[in-house]
């Protein structure tokens, strides 16, 4: 089929989006191409659609394992093999999905590219048919970028694999160093960038310093209507928010990594199908979510990077309808942004005594350990040995930049399950042990496959079916094992951490003081243009598009500089008789509920109207409500 009748056939649209067509014919011609395309552009398809394009499989490296899953499941959805490599995963099971790449009918192959280093992928992928190699958030392989992974270096290695097979590289932010670096550090063979504008029309970006940050929220969420996302900074602030927001009627929930995979996915869920209007989040949130109609995305603390900050708002307005990007900043949260600056490039003696600390915490003996996987509770950890976890966190990327650890998110993996012996085999094992006869059978109707690979199984549903208990089946499914009927695997859902090389001691281990330093310079820009972002007195969306390299952007004229700059004389007249007219209808009111009922201007603008009649005696004051004041005569 061509392009367009796969694109009608798997995801039933009849024309590509503005520039998915060209970049999905420059690496069917065989080009290396780089595509920066804003969140929600439709990055997955241009290298979905060239992959089905052609005879053999497209291997997709990406750092979001929760993303991965998604898209294996949403491709396998419309019909389409696909599988996913990711921490967590038994050796075994790596094997046999593999092997399914080599043998079967897969399509498209997803790593993590920490799981690049391992000669026996790499050896797999030699004896694959690859027709693309796809790199998903490629700014992740720049150290001028914003979240710098080292194993993204390991990428171009593909390369000696297949050497005729294009690299499509994709990202939703990248600055000129970073687009450059990016094709430098892929290999690419000719330059070849396509670049959809980072303009967001629809998306009106407002930015205020705010003393009652809880109070302005909840009148943007009133006055907007719809759903919308709130991001906040930890864990605590996601359900002291969200408690707030339900005390106010406003239908809420919470999410942050902490929470287990199933409890994430279900209020995920709950957000997307409208049965919960407001998800406040930490930025664990968002990656992957493709929700058309959020009205409004506010963030309650200040973001790291641009970077950060310009995909998280970009969850807004997917729909191309109006929708609004809120900051609330208070002086404190500068402080707070300098305080983890210097808290995320820890001194080297600290860096190597975490690295020595992890050794003794897993009891490792020096020249052991190498390619040790271990589960891996980072608050654990900085209690027993009474570290700082945010400068804890950031030695662990400096120890993983130089190769000798590698640490992954936290990722649900459900309960696995896979016959070790042949139907036949099994049929006599049922007559010699009947009182697994019952749980076998239920396992064979319920879950298809488990002769040839792991299949996923709940425990609770085998126990529903089969009438007996959650901890029978448990008991059962580990008896089985033990007389190897089956390989059981229980669900897991922990942050891993990965020995590199055998432990050394302090005298071997060599961390990059000139690379700390590099990066460190790098973070003090993104910073800066942080805080010029809160400080410009131009168009807030102009700022944003030269920060991305696109100089001479107009103003948006929806953004809160550019609507205080387009007011004209006339306006405050205006606003001051809809002020007498709201107070002739609704008695005394605060500012608050002014501003609520307001169809023109903003908070500023009526405090600032309200002082003047104040002055003027049109208007009086009382225990903080306004009235008109009574003529005499």
């Amino acid at each position: 089929m061509n392009i367009a009748a796969i694109l009608k056939k798997y995801w039933q649209y009849d024309a590509f989006r503005p520039l998915q067509e060209s970049i999905i014919q420059s690496v069917l011609d065989g080009r290396d191409t780089l595509a920066l395309m804003p969140t929600g552009g439709g990055k997955s398809i241009c290298f979905q659609v060239p992959a089905l394009a052609r005879d053999g499989i497209c291997v997709v490296i990406t750092p979001l394992i929760a993303l991965m899953k998604d898209q294996v499941e949403q491709l396998k959805a419309r019909g389409i093999s696909a599988v996913a490599i990711f921490s967590g995963m038994t050796k075994r099971e790596v094997d046999i999905a593999l092997d399914n790449c080599i043998y079967g009918s897969v399509k498209f192959l997803y790593l993590s590219p920490e799981r690049l280093s391992s000669d026996i992928v790499q050896e797999r992928i030699r004896h694959m048919r690859v027709n693309l190699y796809a790199v998903d958030e490629a700014h992740c392989i720049s150290q001028w970028g914003y979240d710098f992974r080292p194993a993204y270096l390991n990428i171009a290695q593909l390369r000696l694999l297949h050497p005729g097979v294009p690299f499509l590289a994709l990202t939703a932010t990248a600055t000129s160093e970073v687009v450059t670096d990016i094709q430098e550090k892929l290999a690419f063979s000719q330059k070849q960038v396509f670049r959809k504008s980072f303009f967001r029309g629809n998306l009106a970006y407002m930015v205020f310093e705010e003393e009652d940050k809880m109070g302005r929220m909840l009148r943007i969420i009133r006055r907007i209507g719809g759903s919308g996302i709130v991001y906040v900074r930890n864990r605590r602030e996601t359900q002291e928010v969200t408690r707030f927001l339900l005390h106010e009627g406003i239908s809420a929930d919470f999410y942050h990594a902490g929470l287990e995979t199933p409890l994430r996915m279900e209020k995920q869920a709950a957000w997307k199908n409208n049965h919960t209007r407001v998800i406040v989040a930490t930025n664990a949130f968002g990656m992957g979510i493709d929700k058309p109609d959020v009205r409004f995305v506010i963030h309650l603390d200040l973001p790291d990077t641009l970077e950060a900050y310009y995909q998280e708002a970009g969850r807004a307005g997917r729909d191309e309808r109006k929708a609004h990007t809120v900051l609330l900043y208070h002086k404190s949260d500068r402080v707070r942004l300098e305080n983890a600056f210097t808290l995320s490039f820890p001194p080297v003696d600290f860096i190597a005594m975490v690295y020595q600390r992890l050794g003794n915490y897993y009891q490792l003996a020096y020249g052991a350990g190498e390619q040790l996987v271990l589960d891996f509770d980072i608050g654990d950890f900085c209690n027993k040995y009474k570290l700082d976890a945010i400068q804890t966190l950031n030695a662990l990327k400096f120890l993983e930049r130089d190769g000798w650890i590698s640490v992954s998110d936290s990722v649900y993996l459900p309960s696995r399950v896979k016959m070790e012996t042949n139907a036949q085999e099994l049929y006599k094992f049922q007559v010699q042990y009947a009182r697994f006869d019952n749980l076998i059978k239920t396992l064979l109707r319920s879950y298809g496959g488990a002769f040839d690979h792991y299949v996923p199984i709940r425990e609770q549903e085998l126990a529903k079916r089969t009438g007996t208990s959650y901890k029978a089946v448990v008991q059962s499914l580990e008896q089985l094992q033990q007389l190897e009927i089956i390989s059981y695997l229980p669900k897991t859902d922990h942050p891993q951490l990965t020995f590199l090389r055998p432990r050394v001691d302090n005298r071997h281990l060599h961390i990059d003081r000139q690379y700390i330093e590099t990066r460190k310079t790098v973070k003090r820009g993104q910073l800066d243009s942080v805080f010029g972002y809160l400080e410009t007195a131009g168009c807030r969306s102009s700022y944003l598009l030269t920060y991305f390299d696109e100089s001479d952007a107009p103003p948006c004229g929806s953004c809160d500089r550019c609507i205080r700059s387009q007011k004209k004389a006339g306006d405050e007249e205006k606003i001051g008789r809809e002020l007498i007219q709201l107070l002739e209808t609704h008695g005394p009111m605060t500012v608050h509920e002014l501003v609520s009922k307001a169809q023109l201007g903003d908070e500023a603008d009526w405090v600032r109207i309200l002082g003047q009649y104040l002055d003027q005696g049109r208007v009086r004051a009382e225990d903080g409500r306004y009235s008109l004041r009574q003529r005499t005569g």
